[in-house]
């Protein structure tokens, strides 16, 4: 159901120009499935899911513009925000406490059979993934094994089966109990695994830039501080000129090896060119939010016109998802 009904609303969308109908016509596929889904007796809620992976990947193209991708992405991250917060507060209301404690060794054989069935999916799938793509380390697969945290989507299925369902409440209570002691025993270590798997280590390169950076930062924060303490009277010139100097040293030897690395070609980065890359794109993302925010602000005050406002951003927009996509 939802793999029909994402498909066929596809032509549609790339027939809309306007930021809102699109908007809008992603509400309804959502709502339109989940009632067909649950009209002809299916899961609802798995149908929206699937529509979802289709529109997403097959509607929401590169071909769309700037403007609707972003007000689309906003309002379905707001949504779904807003959305966990009622599905935990309704599960909060529905779960009876002696029920979960009587149900607590169910729950607890639950979470194991769905960590082995984690065991069966992820190995031998991730193991086929060579022939196909690169393949991923074994440390990055122990970690989307562990990483197999149950949450807001567990919840909805099991509160919308039918309430005459015979032992809904008892459903209700083991799912509820599964997310509870994924969340609280899977949530809380998954930090400590990446750093046993050493996933969240800086590479060498990464980390002397951002020693160079930091003293950067310092040194000039610490200049900007004596020109103050200068123009107020209480540091006489002939301190402020001395210790000036000394920051001076600093800013200077911390911007000659940023130039330097900045200066470098591609090819003689080697195993840095990930870090790179990736401090240039920060920097660039950064530059494009200050363009925006000189733009907004001219808006604001009458110094341009909309229209040229508008064109503007949305070639902003464009750069920022080219920048996200790659």
């Amino acid at each position: 159901v939802g793999l029909v009904l994402g498909y066929l609303t596809i032509p549609v969308f790339a027939r809309l120009d306007d930021p809102l109908n699109s908007l809008l016509l992603t509400v309804a596929v959502a709502l339109g499935t989940f009632q067909v889904g649950q009209w002809l007796g299916v899961s609802g809620a798995v149908a929206v899911v699937v529509a979802g992976l289709i529109f997403g990947n097959l509607g929401l193209s590169h071909q769309t513009t700037a403007s609707s991708r972003i007000i689309l992405l906003s309002f379905w991250e707001y949504a779904s925000f807003t959305v966990n917060t009622f599905i935990f507060l309704l599960i909060g209301v529905e779960i009876n406490l002696l029920t979960f404690w009587q149900t607590l060794p169910a729950v607890l054989l639950a979470v194991l059979a769905y960590q082995v069935g984690r065991v069966l999916t992820v190995y031998p799938l991730l193991a086929g993934i060579r022939w196909f793509d690169r393949p991923i380390p074994l440390r990055w697969q122990h970690l989307l094994f562990f990483g197999n945290i149950k949450g807001s989507l567990s919840m909805a299925l099991a509160l919308s089966l039918p309430t005459t369902l015979p032992g809904r409440d008892l459903l209700i209570t083991l799912v509820f109990g599964s997310v509870l002691v994924s969340l609280v025993g899977q949530g809380l270590s998954l930090p400590w695994v990446v750093k046993r798997l050493k996933l969240s280590t800086i590479s060498p390169t990464q980390q002397q830039m951002e020693e160079w950076q930091a003293e950067l930062i310092t040194a000039k924060a610490a200049q900007d501080e004596l020109e103050g303490l200068l123009k107020s009277g209480i540091l006489p010139k002939s301190v402020y000129e001395e210790m000036r100097s000394a920051y001076q040293v600093k800013v200077a030897s911390a911007e000659r090896s940023l130039r330097e690395f900045y200066n470098r070609r591609p090819g003689e980065l080697q195993g840095s060119r990930g870090d790179y890359l990736s401090k240039l794109d920060a920097i660039r993302r950064r530059l494009l939010l200050a363009e925006k925010g000189v733009l907004n602000e001219a808006l604001r005050k009458r110094i341009l016109s909309e229209a040229i406002v508008r064109g503007r951003l949305r070639t902003l927009d464009e750069q920022l998802l080219q920048l996200e996509d790659d």
